[in-house]
């Protein structure tokens, strides 16, 4: 009974392994990621009303028919790897990503059908670029906190000074505390700054210019240099990793190799234990 229950176990295990090496095979991931950007295609055109007057049915089937594709992938994944496939993180992303396409789409739980291209996000998990990029932003986010803390300080000081200078002549900008973070978060995106904001200020404030000049300087570009510059060297610090890992494995799966001089020792012992099986087979 145990010999019949190894052998299933080991058809079994070569089954998963089987199954394992034909979903990582190249030309697979690039069947799933083709169907992954007509499954985007198709949803983008479930938002025109006279495609789906045209085509309504038929993108409907097509929508159905690659869920249930992504559907099968994942449980053969699953199978494959087992408690593995949990245990990685684009693994679980990809299975909440495609279960929450099954959920039912109708009454409290409609809004739940607009999440269905939130399967356009697996190319990221698919991509192996795109998941460095990723990862170095989640990697990253310490550093971005201290400076978004940075950002919360200088705009508060900003908005402080802002209120007490420009408060009297332009409250609908600089009225408040609130509005003044809000009219400077305005002039950080460069979105009508000078035209919206700064000039109407500096026609009863010539020197406004003073203030506001500096503050863009600081808040857009030195700000928005310190952000890439975290996130730049995340990236370095993966890949990094990266080729080390894979290095550390190469050296790992390569064969050991001698030395010249190990090399001169292992041919004398060689030569010394024949030597003397040539003397012991002599004197029989």
């Amino acid at each position: 009974m145990q010999e019949v229950l190894t052998a299933q176990d080991q058809r079994e295990e070569g089954l998963r392994a089987a199954t394992a090496r034909f979903i990582l095979r190249p030309w697979v991931q690039g069947a799933i990621m083709a169907v992954i950007i007509a499954n985007a295609a198709v949803l983008g055109l479930e938002t025109s009303a006279r495609a789906m007057a045209a085509f309504g049915d038929l993108l409907t089937a097509l929508d159905r028919i690659m869920l249930w594709i992504f559907t099968i992938e994942i449980a053969a994944r699953i199978y494959a790897f087992r408690g593995r496939f949990f245990r990685d993180p684009w693994g679980v992303f990809d299975f909440l990503v495609v279960g929450i396409a099954w959920l039912p789409a109708t009454g409290p739980l409609a809004v739940l059908r607009a999440l269905r291209v939130l399967r356009v996000l697996r190319l990221i998990s698919m991509m192996p670029r795109l998941r460095i990029v990723v990862e170095a932003m989640l990697h990253a986010v310490p550093g971005i906190g201290a400076i978004a803390m940075l950002m919360v300080i200088l705009y508060y000081v900003a908005a402080v000074i802002a209120t007490k200078l420009f408060a009297d002549t332009h409250p609908q900008f600089f009225g408040t505390i609130g509005e003044s973070m809000y009219s400077l978060f305005q002039i950080m995106t460069l979105e009508s700054w000078s035209m919206g904001i700064v000039r109407p200020v500096m026609e009863d404030s010539p020197q406004a210019w003073l203030f506001f000049v500096p503050f863009i300087l600081i808040a857009t570009f030195v700000m928005l240099n310190l952000f890439i510059g975290v996130i730049i060297e995340s990236i370095q610090t993966l890949r990094k990793q990266r080729d080390e890992e894979a290095a550390a494995l190469a050296a790992l799966e390569a064969p050991p190799t001698l030395e010249p001089a190990e090399v001169m020792r292992e041919l004398r012992a060689l030569r010394e234990e024949l030597a003397a099986l040539r003397a012991s087979v002599g004197s029989r």
